[in-house]
């Protein structure tokens, strides 16, 4: 008997581990009509990983060159953008908002007293990509650095997705990128001049994960054309990379993959260093991996994820929970059962299962599925009409 219960008690600790990701219906409604959502706390050992916002390359490091990056008008596009211009260079951000982007280019120059070019770009539209470099050429001329950065992503049952859905996202990330880097690509060719090509994907391009197959599908895509032109167009002076950063907020992404908070507020329990990543600390690694300072670096994919991705991987890393007195517990447990037969080397998905950040997901009812979906129209709605 007391042997049951203590295999009740460590199914029940297991259980609770898990139970994070599976908000009930209740919370949910709590959670959405509170009005304010707070930033996620952080673990002790955060103390030990802070992060550091000022730029870590010399000023001037960009100093007659131009930098032109897709999505740049909020978020980690802003970012970059940001420490680029701060660091000498010109820059371009081309979007399909107008207004967005001209506040965000007046709000930078102002910062920094060098210019940034707004353009309204449908990165989609092959013909909007090509407009949109002509008009920085006309300005600063080719650019030596290409960003893209231009992303679309949101949470859903695979079952539930629509073409239309499935489209819209790999036109976004897949087809948009190769559209402004084979454009960008051809015409530095023809110039016989050199450039640089940074593109930011996910870390769960390495794992899959369940419930963001469209972009986690189009971000596999874009690594693999990066290592396929890194090495085609290496002989043309051109390098090539990517950016895989794990949970960063931004009010954009997060509004569609995190509506509710839940993640957001205890995300830093899956990350060994204890706390979300802020832009500017991939802005730092974005701004390295376009200088020259970096030029023996091409066709490659750096994680930048505090090590959740290592975290999310071990089968047994959520353990990590347990007390003293839980692990003696499980010992006893272990010795006692020592002697029966065991299954080795097969597990039945399980790693796969482990590995993508969205996979707990599978325990969200279609109930609240529907409610999140709501919720997540209604927070787009209220992003678009401010």
């Amino acid at each position: 008997m007391a042997a049951a219960r203590s295999i009740g008690a460590w199914t029940g600790i297991m259980q609770a581990l898990l139970n994070h990701t599976r908000p009930q219906i209740s919370s949910l409604r709590k959670i959405h009509t509170s009005g304010s959502q707070t930033k996620a706390d952080e673990g002790p050992q955060a103390h030990y990983f802070p992060p550091l916002k000022t730029a870590m390359l010399p000023k001037d490091t960009f100093k007659g060159k131009t930098a032109f990056i897709t999505g740049g008008g909020t978020g980690l596009g802003k970012g970059m953008a940001s420490m680029l211009s701060s660091l000498g260079a010109n820059v371009v951000i081309a979007a399909r908002r107008a207004a967005v982007l001209e506040n965000t280019a007046t709000e930078i120059s102002s910062h920094t007293g060098n210019p940034v070019l707004p353009v309204q770009m449908d990165i989609r539209d092959p013909s909007a990509v090509a407009a949109a470099l002509d008009a920085c050429e006309a300005k600063f001329g080719l650019p030596n650095i290409i960003i893209n950065n231009a992303a679309g992503n949101f949470i859903s049952p695979s079952e539930r997705l629509s073409p239309n859905a499935w489209k819209t996202v790999t036109d976004i990330v897949l087809n948009g990128t190769a559209f402004v880097t084979l454009e960008a690509g051809k015409r530095l060719i023809k110039a016989e001049q050199g450039g640089v090509f940074l593109s930011i994907t996910t870390t769960y391009t390495r794992s899959g994960s369940g419930f963001v197959s469209p972009s986690a599908s189009a971000k596999a895509g874009v690594e693999t054309l990066t290592r396929s032109l890194a090495a085609e167009w290496g002989r043309y002076g051109m390098r090539f990379n990517c950016i895989a950063p794990g949970p960063i907020e931004t009010e954009g992404a997060f509004s569609r993959l995190d509506p509710t908070g839940s993640f957001v507020n205890s995300a830093h329990k899956r990350i060994p260093a204890g706390r979300l990543g802020e832009v500017e600390e991939l802005a730092n690694l974005a701004t390295y991996l376009v200088s020259d300072y970096a030029s023996w670096i091409t066709g490659e994919t750096l994680a930048m994820d505090g090590g959740s991705s290592r975290f999310h991987s071990g089968d047994f890393n959520s353990l990590i929970r347990l007390t003293s007195d839980q692990w003696d517990e499980m010992e006893r447990l272990i010795r006692k059962s020592a002697n029966k037969d065991r299954t080795v080397g097969q597990d039945g998905g399980e790693f796969r299962y482990m590995a993508g950040e969205f996979n707990l997901l599978n325990r969200v009812t279609p109930e609240q599925w529907d409610m999140m979906a709501k919720m997540i129209r209604t927070t787009n709605k209220t992003s678009k009409d401010k």
